[in-house]
């Protein structure tokens, strides 16, 4: 079967700060049709974003996905405090890249 790349059927993927200890990760779809058929292929779930992050399923929180806004969120649990020594990206805004490695399941 052939797939699609998140980026490809996704409006927005993007990250964001939660906290000092929370990423806030977004997948945002501008296509209802397109957004019922990722969250029904299964692909996209605790378990792929913690893959994709590699790290536990524990360390990936609050995964939902939000039907009135046509979008997939999941906090992680960063593994320095945004700000802390060595910490690289206090806003968050430079974590999504990851998220692209997801590939959906796609008939055409």
């Amino acid at each position: 079967m052939k797939t699609k790349n998140i980026c490809d059927l996704a409006r927005t993927v993007r990250s964001k700060n939660a906290g000092s200890f929370m990423i806030t990760l977004e997948i945002i779809f501008s296509d209802r049709s397109i957004y019922e058929k990722v969250k029904q292929s299964g692909v996209v779930t605790q378990e792929a974003i913690a893959r994709a992050y590699d790290v536990p399923t524990e360390k990936v929180l609050d995964f939902m996905f939000f039907d009135p806004g046509m979008g997939i969120k999941a906090n992680i649990r960063r593994s320095i405090a945004s700000g802390g020594p060595s910490e690289t990206d206090v806003y968050g805004c430079q974590q999504y890249a990851p998220l692209f490695s997801l590939e959906v399941p796609w008939d055409e």
